[in-house]
């Protein structure tokens, strides 16, 4: 298949949906502005895995022309319709996912994993997906079942991005089907990059991201909200805690990707013979919060796996 300005159409059009249609709309808008200002020079850092190539010609072909957002219910449009303005035409019901799919060149399928398969066996949808791309948020749910409720013609493409995407501090991660050209896979990598960092693995690495990156978030936030209430204990305001917490997270992570320092490094640069980060390490060592966390990894992953399963 070749991709020339396509026209996405986002099934399922929830906070991810939302929020990637704004991410690559917010894209342009910055690369048109800094193409009319060539005296600001853009600075955009590469995806991990991507695909690289910055052909400016590919660049223009791979720029999506519109977008189309399909929900459920009417109700459910009236509110998207409020949240996106012309950003998008909004069509709702199994009629809307037929003609949204019908006039579109890549659907983005952001369901719930549990509906994914009655949504792709819909009357007419079938039809509408030959010779397009599929991109697929949903966990769990496989290349293989992906495909087998298409057409062999049509591109199947896993991702699993995460809630920071909402603010393009996000991590997706893609896996390819056997039959996915460079093209799509470019195309694909462009649109999460707009949202943060992009890599590409082998799909027997998803379950383990969907816990890492896509639940990793959730459990982030206990270990900041933790980390404040030991402030608040100490004396600090909640507001002040959590503040204090939260940079502390987002520093150190930085340091990481910007340096690539193990995190070992970093902890041993702060850790003092006989001072108080010593301290604070052992009680945490104490309380196995290394075991613990990784094995909150394992159980997200194990369920993980569980998703795109028939419920019987």
């Amino acid at each position: 298949m070749t991709l020339n300005k396509p026209t996405i159409c986002v099934l399922g059009c929830g906070t991810m949906g939302i929020a990637i249609i704004r991410g690559t709309l917010d894209s342009i808008a910055g690369q048109d502005s800094a193409q009319a200002s060539p005296s600001l020079a853009p600075v955009t850092p590469a995806s991990e895995g991507a695909v690289v190539d910055q052909s400016s010609s590919e660049d223009d072909l791979l720029r999506p022309a519109g977008f189309i957002a399909c929900v459920s219910h009417e109700d459910s449009a009236v509110k998207l319709r409020k949240t996106l303005g012309n950003q998008a035409r909004v069509l709702h019901g199994a009629a809307g996912n037929v003609q949204g799919v019908s006039e579109s060149d890549v659907i983005f399928l952001c369901t719930k994993p549990q509906v994914a398969k009655a949504v792709l066996s819909a009357p007419g949808i079938q039809e509408a997906l030959r010779d397009k791309l599929l991109v697929s948020i949903c966990a769990g749910v496989t290349i293989e079942q992906l495909q087998s409720w298409t057409t062999p013609t049509t591109t199947v493409i896993r991702a699993m991005p995460n809630t920071p995407c909402k603010i393009r501090e996000g991590m997706t991660v893609l896996s390819c089907g056997p039959n996915t050209d460079l093209q799509s896979m470019k195309f694909t990598s462009n649109i999460f990059s707009t949202l943060g960092r992009c890599r590409i693995l082998d799909e027997k690495h998803l379950d383990a991201v969907t816990a890492l990156a896509g639940s990793g978030p959730a459990f982030a936030c206990v270990m900041l909200e933790a980390l404040a209430d030991g402030g608040v204990m100490m004396g600090l305001p909640r507001d002040v805690a959590t503040e204090l917490a939260a940079q502390v997270l987002q520093g150190a992570a930085r340091m990481v990707l910007t340096t690539g320092a193990h995190p070992a490094a970093i902890k041993d640069s702060v850790t003092t013979p006989g001072g108080c980060t010593i301290a604070g390490l052992l009680t945490m060592e104490d309380g196995r919060i290394r075991s613990t966390l990784a094995r909150t990894i394992q159980e997200a992953a194990t369920v993980a796996s569980t998703l795109g399963r028939d419920k019987k």
